[in-house]
């Protein structure tokens, strides 16, 4: 048994970042981290953070606007509002403790456009600025004095009771192990493991969505997968993501003709919103077409290569010279709008229990999310949440609080026939009998008695939280951002400004006026 003032559950940059701050106000911190503090969604983000730093061209009420527009109706105003106003609190922050972002030749941050945004407002790190920010980041953790790193750590449930969560038990290398908190963070990543096609790492399997509907926490606006229009298309190669950034530099999207063909859904073509780029090369592909990433409009060979050098050397490994040749693309799913409801603070439905980064709904993203936005609102809300667990009663309690959890779960021992169901009738596009099918697979998916551990608890996960994503998705019968019915094609406003939330005891529809 660990005693602690927090414990943080994931080590991405909103972890990572939430365990420095929260440590630099004098609290104990336990980080537990599946793999290595290396290994997370963070280090797979190559776009950067988006924040208003130029004033002479920008503001941040010219960033909240974007975010707004962005989200289809369903934004939070004031978390857009507030993440705009903080954001460049935190790049500073970052670049104090040593990221190394890209700088332009008057020697200031340098800064690209993305789309949906109306400013060049992201700052990166070349085409790795996940990577950048994460290994400064875990390099800061690992050597602070406050701060215990458990790795290879996954966690089997959340403790507590009447007064709120107060720990969790983990499975550490095949034995238990609980630590009590008084104050538990839930910043465990994304959800893309839940489709067969994906842009996320193996990790992201939807484990703090389960881990909070269980310990009693609301979840709302599942329905919501943004899936990233361009990622490598290349038989036996992952779906490695091509950054939104080659788009804002000039990057066109073809066909096999070498047409662009993006225009005929959206004037501003390849940087219209990402559910619109994705749903035009998906009908491409649907009717037999082709799609091709051309960053060859950019400029020379050499200097696309030094601006997008991971992309490159990833793509030369399947034979393809992104400086000289288009790159064969197709959709992928890259990141949940949805999650564990919070306020403006990461708290949680439950006291105690806090919620930040992609496994949080701030109500930031809406329908759709703004690109760059993600890193963005891990850093404001990783401080905000160290800020508020600093006010709050932190005392331990007794171990008999602890009982230990099973050391057996029911969990599908083979997910990979649930991830292709998820991406074929929950994936771009959806309608009525596809989710009925989908659920019905899902409810006859067989079970098998497993051992606690991380294989066992990813896969229970992963198929608890489809059924929550489907059934969502059932729910909301219009169209908007990101969530496209088929069967319902038209934006609803009259009828779906709503969020669906969903707690233990079932769904709720949710007007968007009640306060967040």
């Amino acid at each position: 048994m660990i005693r602690t003032d927090v414990l943080i559950v994931g080590a991405g940059a909103a972890g990572l970042l939430h365990a420095l701050h929260a440590a630099a106000r004098g609290l104990d911190v336990v980080l537990a981290t599946k793999g290595t503090l290396q290994d997370s969604n963070t280090a797979w983000a190559q776009g950067g953070v988006a924040a208003a730093l130029n004033l002479e061209d920008d503001s941040p009420a010219a960033h909240a606007a974007d975010t707004i527009a962005a989200g289809a109706g369903l934004v939070n105003e004031a978390t857009a509002e507030l993440v705009a106003r903080e954001a460049p609190l935190r790049v500073e922050e970052l670049r104090r403790l040593g990221v190394a972002f890209t700088i332009d030749l008057h020697g200031s941050l340098a800064l690209t456009r993305e789309a949906a945004h109306s400013h060049a407002r992201v700052a990166f790190a070349a085409d790795h600025t996940g990577e950048a920010i994460a290994t400064t980041l875990a390099d800061k953790v690992g050597a602070h004095p406050k701060i215990t790193v458990v790795e290879r750590a996954c966690a089997v449930e959340l403790v507590g009771g009447e007064e709120g969560c107060r720990g969790a038990w983990l499975t550490v290398d095949n034995r238990l192990l609980g630590v009590a908190a008084g104050a538990t963070v839930l910043a465990t990543g994304g959800s893309g493991r839940l489709f067969s096609r994906t842009t996320n790492p193996p990790g992201a399997t939807a484990d703090g969505l389960a881990l909070a509907l269980a310990a009693g926490a609301k979840l709302a606006d599942l329905e919501f997968v943004q899936f990233h229009p361009t990622a490598l298309a290349v038989a036996g190669a992952p779906a490695l993501l091509i950054s939104e950034a080659a788009r804002g530099e000039g990057a066109i999207l073809v066909d096999g003709a070498g047409e662009r063909f993006c225009f005929q859904a959206d004037a501003r073509g390849e940087l219209a919103p990402r559910d619109i780029v994705a749903r035009a090369i998906f009908h491409k592909l649907q009717s037999g077409g082709v799609a091709f990433l051309d960053l060859r409009p950019i400029g020379a060979p050499d200097v696309i290569r030094a601006r997008f050098p991971n992309i490159a050397a990833a793509c030369a490994r399947f034979g393809i010279d992104i400086a000289t040749a288009p790159i064969p693309v197709a959709p992928a799913a890259h990141y949940h709008m949805g999650g564990v409801l919070t306020d403006l603070w990461g708290r949680t439905s439950v006291p105690r229990l806090y919620a930040i980064g992609e496994c949080a709904d701030t109500g930031l993203h809406g329908a759709n999310r703004l690109a760059s936005n993600s890193l963005a609102e891990c850093l404001v809300f990783a401080a905000r949440a160290a800020e508020d667990i600093e006010t709050i009663s932190r005392d331990g309690f007794s171990d008999a609080r602890f009982s230990s959890p099973p050391a057996f779960l029911e969990a599908p021992g083979d997910i990979a026939p649930l991830q292709s169901a998820m991406w074929t009738w929950a994936g771009i596009e959806r309608d009525a009998t596809g989710l009925q099918a989908l659920l019905a697979s899902i409810a006859a998916q067989r079970l098998d008695r497993q051992v606690v551990g991380r294989p066992a608890l990813e896969a229970r996960a992963l198929w608890q939280i489809s059924d929550y994503v489907a059934r969502s998705a059932l729910v909301r019968q219009e169209s908007r951002g990101c969530h496209y019915r088929t069967d319902f094609p038209d934006r609803d406003d009259a009828h779906w400004l709503v969020h669906i939330m969903w707690d233990r005891a079932g769904s709720s529809i949710v007007p968007l006026q009640v306060p967040r």
